[in-house]
């Protein structure tokens, strides 16, 4: 999925992350999505992968452990969220 929550406004976006989400774990499913969203990517995401400015090369993989981990919204509240928030600015502010 690239950017698929981009063109809607906040509450919406939430709410349809949630219903997404919640499709993908019952499906049992692995699907790739582009974000420029960090909260977006944390909140949904097992993995994060970082990429370099171009050419695009892997430039760090974020494993995803958030306790108590429901919805996205849900998953915005808990405790590691601020943490991995803070480690992938600074790796993106890296390339800025």
């Amino acid at each position: 999925m690239d950017e698929p929550f981009s063109a809607l406004d906040y509450q919406t976006r939430l709410q349809v992350s949630d219903d997404v989400y919640r499709i993908i774990k019952e499906e049992n499913t692995t699907v790739v999505m582009v974000s420029h969203d960090l909260a977006e990517s944390i909140s949904m995401s097992d993995r994060i992968i970082v990429l370099s400015k171009r050419p695009g090369k892997v430039k760090n993989i974020y494993t995803i452990n958030l306790t108590n981990k429901s919805t996205p919204i849900e998953n915005r509240k808990a405790k590691e969220f601020a943490y991995y928030y803070e480690i992938l600015w600074k790796d993106l502010d890296k390339n800025v």
